[in-house]
């Protein structure tokens, strides 16, 4: 999906008032939607899922919940939001720590301005991609929960690449009840052979052919 700059959200959490303007205006210049928190606390007043591109410009230190707390709380909800965090020379080792948790990357102050806009840039992309797997992921799993039951048994064999003789005798069901659930699951799926199948499966789950 095409994503305009104003569809792509760029949370910014730092208690420090003059730095949350300041990347305000430079963020702003992209056309990025800047939304701006002065804690930990008050932006997870406001978390959830993304539903549009969007990342997290996160300040690793600051009074009573740190940056690395807040992290460990988005992912302990569930929320899965790329972050990037701000951090002090002193603070790069627990910035690795962070990465190794799940951050995009940090961003070492005082702050190189082009250096912020490509990691954001970066982020937003990270984001995106997320968000068209997760709805190509759906969308096949709305096609593969059409199927009855016996064509799910069927579905994961012709996925699998066996033949409509040996799907039968896996299922003790003739070879014409195999070639007729084979056409229908092709039908229903929208796909033309058994490669086509099983990639829709394993984009619905992919452990599905384990």
């Amino acid at each position: 999906m095409n994503y305009q700059p104003e569809d792509c959200i760029v949370h910014v959490v730092d208690d420090d008032p003059g730095l949350r303007r300041s990347l305000r205006f430079l963020l702003d210049s992209v056309g990025w939607t800047v939304r701006l928190h002065a804690s930990a606390e008050e932006f997870l007043d406001v978390a959830v899922a993304p539903t549009l591109p969007s990342c997290l410009l996160l300040d690793i230190r600051m009074p009573s919940m740190s940056g690395l707390e807040l992290q460990q709380v988005l992912r302990e909800r569930g929320i899965a939001l790329p972050i990037l965090f701000m951090t002090g020379h002193a603070d790069v080792s627990m910035a690795v720590q962070a990465m190794k948790s799940g951050a995009i990357d940090f961003i070492e102050k005082p702050f190189n301005d082009q250096k912020v806009l490509d990691a954001v840039a970066a982020a937003i992309r990270h984001s995106a991609e997320a968000l068209d797997d997760e709805a190509r992921r759906r969308a096949a799993q709305a096609m593969l929960a059409q199927f009855s039951p016996r064509e799910r048994e069927v579905a994961h064999q012709v996925a699998q690449g066996l033949p409509n003789k040996q799907i039968a005798g896996n299922l003790n069901i003739s070879e014409k009840t195999v070639h007729i659930h084979r056409q229908h699951v092709m039908e229903k799926a929208g796909v033309s052979s058994a490669a086509e199948l099983a990639r829709l499966m394993l984009r619905a789950d992919p452990a599905a052919l384990d």
